[in-house]
């Protein structure tokens, strides 16, 4: 157990080893210790705590800050020896950092086992959340949760609270009788009835319990709260849901016994295995692949799991010395990509790397052109956002190889490949636009459901960076359909990024604003860091800074100096050097610049560096940024990414020719 634990998912206490509460002394010493947990590690910078803790901060306040987190510390490590260095509440650079270990935190902990939730059967899923819902002891920081600084955090751990009580629901109607789980979920929804979710499980509990009549009623009572609440109808889930009640549609049946017939059939199936196939047999490593190619497209904790794993059967394959076994290895990992940066750049290269050995090693014409094919593709994938010549060539050989051998699946995979090489400049969204198409039209012929869904995406995202925002639309609508039919959970969290951009580009700034945080919201838990990391802030940067008509200056002004950048922080640095006054330092910071990486967002950081170079005059940076946009003409800027704009191209172009004139 770690010498020290903290709660915040209630009061904010700390507790020792034995588990008793720590003499924390006064309001503002929790304050202070409150503030560094939601810093989650990060340094605060002293004149942060003394602006969050005070609203008029008097002369004294810097000194009292230091002698509240000298008491802390006196608290938090009783037997440090005088004068050493504090471990765990230590001063680094202008402010101090909270070090707690990732399992001393209640609220890390809850957020561990949502994750590990989504990976999980429904019955161990259920004895999960379970356990993980009993560490609230109520409100997040609830002495602080008013706090501006605290807001934003307490918003995030009780949307996710809420979710778990509904995923817990959820796989408990999948292994217990239906009418036990009513009580439950009548009590959420009369808590919350704005949500939809809680409505569905309580109707689909409701009918499984033989409840036809009262299902119904509490579906009507739900679209009577959402429009007297939110004024919006219910979304095509509840409709849907009504319609199959209303039909008795068979696959609302409960399963026959306790158990649902499905983990039945997966227990049965698995001792087969087991059984069947010899602990050793290279067999094995094939199907776990698969298992983990199906584990992927589940959500946030399948897809983290499967890419641990997958990186681990890799080099368990290597291991054997068999270059055949480890290509078909690697090369049955086809889950689609629609994200241009990798989500662990480590393991990418170490599987490119794998996938380069193979290659070579395989005798000529072992294992045929296909197993060829999907390395080759898989480099092509697992080289997304690197800008290096190997990328872009694997792409076109898989290509090749795939038209040649007429094989839909594996034209698939390598159109995949060909997606996320064909962001290497600005202005390439036709081009990934014609690879959805194809791809679309493949996957819809030969029923390759997450193929299709990555069509639709790509085309959905290229639609927007061509104006096309009616076409978008389309193919997010039926990006939902197909993502609700099929269980695409993950896929949702793209489709609400793209209502968000949308809301910005022809709604209210608002309405805009609302939509980016329901967005936001979405990213926790989703698995995906390689697109999530530095995303929150940059979609609020784009709500500022529309177009070249809004100064540098004015849009960093707003900005929060403790935001998390992500890979962007190079392109923000000279934002936040301007909101700090430091023109010369943002000059240095800009010049620094590279090219942006050969992704998405690449058309959005070259905005970001016009809008840093036309503030300060500098006609080198401009003449530079304007030749990397131009083959952009006509596009929205950054609109590609299906997540943000940053206004017309043509705009800018014209605001730098202006500036150079």
């Amino acid at each position: 157990m770690d010498p020290v634990t903290f709660g915040v998912l209630g009061p904010v206490t700390a507790w020792d080893a034995a588990g008793d509460a720590l003499a924390l002394r006064g309001p503002r010493h929790r304050a202070v210790l409150a503030r560094l947990l939601v810093a989650r590690g990060r340094v605060v910078p002293v004149g942060r705590l003394v602006d969050d803790l005070w609203d008029e901060p008097g002369p004294g306040a810097v000194g009292a800050v230091q002698t509240f987190v000298a008491a802390l510390r006196r608290a938090l490590e009783p037997d440090r020896p005088r004068r050493s260095p504090a471990r765990l509440l230590v001063t680094e650079g202008p402010g101090y950092a909270l070090r707690a270990a990732p399992g001393a935190v209640d609220a890390w902990r809850f957020e561990a086992a949502v994750t590990e939730a989504g990976t999980l059967p429904p019955g161990r899923a259920a004895e999960r959340l379970d356990g993980a819902l009993r560490l609230w002891r109520g409100p997040a920081y609830a002495e602080f949760a008013a706090d501006d600084w605290a807001r934003g955090e307490c918003a995030r751990l009780t949307e996710l609270r809420l979710r778990a009580v509904e995923r817990l629901a959820e796989a408990r109607l999948a292994v217990r009788p239906a009418a036990e789980a009513v009580p439950d979920l009548r009590a959420h929804v009369a808590a919350h009835p704005w949500r939809e979710d809680a409505w569905w499980l309580l109707a689909t509990a409701l009918y499984g319990a033989g409840r036809q009549a009262d299902a119904l009623a509490a579906l009507r009572r739900a679209r009577t709260e959402l429009v007297a609440r939110l004024g919006v109808e219910p979304g095509p889930r509840l409709r849907r849901l009504e319609a199959d009640i209303l039909a008795q549609d068979p696959r609302l049946d409960p399963p026959a016994g306790p158990v649902a017939a499905a983990a039945r059939l997966w227990s049965r199936a698995a001792d087969a295995y087991d059984r069947a196939v010899a602990a050793d047999a290279p067999a094995r490593f094939e199907a776990t692949v698969g298992l983990l190619r199906n584990l992927a497209v589940t959500g946030g904790g399948g897809l983290l799991a499967a890419r641990e794993h997958r990186a681990e059967t890799i080099a368990a394959a290597e291991e054997l010395g068999d270059p055949e076994l480890t290509a078909r290895v690697i090369g049955a990992y086809d889950v689609p990509a629609v994200w241009t940066r990798s989500d662990d750049p480590e393991a990418a290269r170490r599987i490119v790397g794998a996938a380069e050995r193979a290659l070579a090693a395989l005798p000529d014409g072992a294992g045929g052109a296909a197993v060829r094919c999907r390395l080759l593709a898989t480099i092509a994938l697992e080289t997304r956002g690197v800008r290096s010549p190997r990328g872009p060539r694997a792409a076109r050989e898989a290509e090749d190889i795939a038209r040649r051998l007429d094989d839909p699946t594996l034209l698939a995979f390598a159109l995949n490949g060909a997606f996320m090489q064909a962001c290497g400049r600005a202005g390439l969204a036709a081009r990934r636009d014609a690879i959805g198409a194809e791809l679309t039209a493949l996957a819809a012929r030969h029923g390759l459901v997450s193929f299709e869904v990555l069509g639709r995406l790509i085309r959905m995202q290229a639609g927007g960076a061509l104006g096309d925002l009616a076409a978008a639309d389309g193919h997010a609508a039926a990006v939902e359909r197909l993502a609700e039919r099929h269980e695409r959970p993950l896929a949702g969290v793209f489709t609400e990024w793209y209502r968000a951009l949308r809301t910005a580009v022809s709604g209210p700034p608002e309405r805009a604003g609302a939509a980016y945080l329901r967005a936001i919201g979405l990213l926790d838990g989703a698995g995906m860091p390689g697109f999530a990391d530095g995303l929150p802030p940059l979609a609020l940067l784009s709500l500022r800074l529309t177009g070249p008509g809004v100064p540098a200056s004015e849009a960093a002004a707003l900005l929060d100096p403790d935001a998390d950048w992500g890979p962007h922080a190079p392109w923000a640095e000279p934002f936040l050097l301007l909101r700090e006054g430091r023109r010369a330092d943002a000059g240095e910071a800009l010049s620094r610049l590279p090219e942006p990486p050969p992704d998405l967002l690449y058309e959005a950081m070259c905005c970001l560096q016009a809008a840093v170079a036309l503030d300060l005059g500098d006609r080198t940076a401009l003449r530079l940024v304007r030749d990397r946009l131009l083959p952009a003409a006509g596009e929205l800027a950054g609109a590609g990414s299906g997540l943000l704009t940053f206004g017309p191209v043509d705009d800018w172009l014209a605001a730098m020719d202006g500036a150079l004139a």
